[in-house]
């Protein structure tokens, strides 16, 4: 069993930035892909990243392509999202993921386990 706790949301203006956190408990994930969702308000969850087992691949979706970054820390079990130039379009609740792939993938139908995730809000 792999539980994962996300951190680093909050409120921010248009412009700004947040780093987010997904730590990973239970076992190692160091052979997992793990992506980041989001679900904003009356909208079905969406893909944001995602990053493979090595992190040398990754996957964004169009819309934070240029402005968002995935990178993981298998030796502590983390996997960050910087998330610059923030737009209020945004807002969302982020959950990250972890599926047992090899490669970074953008259907949340393969990812076996998730986060409660994070507020981030974004205002003009």
């Amino acid at each position: 069993q792999v539980r994962l706790v996300e951190s680093g949301g909050g409120s921010v203006q248009a412009g700004g930035s947040l780093r987010l956190s997904c730590a990973a408990s239970g076992r190692t994930f160091n052979t997992d892909a793990v992506g980041w969702f989001r679900r904003a308000p009356g909208k079905d969850r969406e893909f944001v990243a995602a990053i493979n087992w090595s992190g040398r691949s990754t996957k964004y979706d169009d819309s934070v392509k240029g402005r968002f970054s995935i990178s993981r820390n298998n030796a502590q079990t983390t996997v960050y999202l910087q998330m610059n130039s923030l737009k209020p379009e945004d807002t969302a609740v982020y959950l990250c993921a972890v599926a047992p792939l090899r490669g970074p993938d953008p259907d949340p139908s393969k990812y076996s386990y998730w986060g409660q995730g994070t507020q981030v809000t974004v205002s003009s």
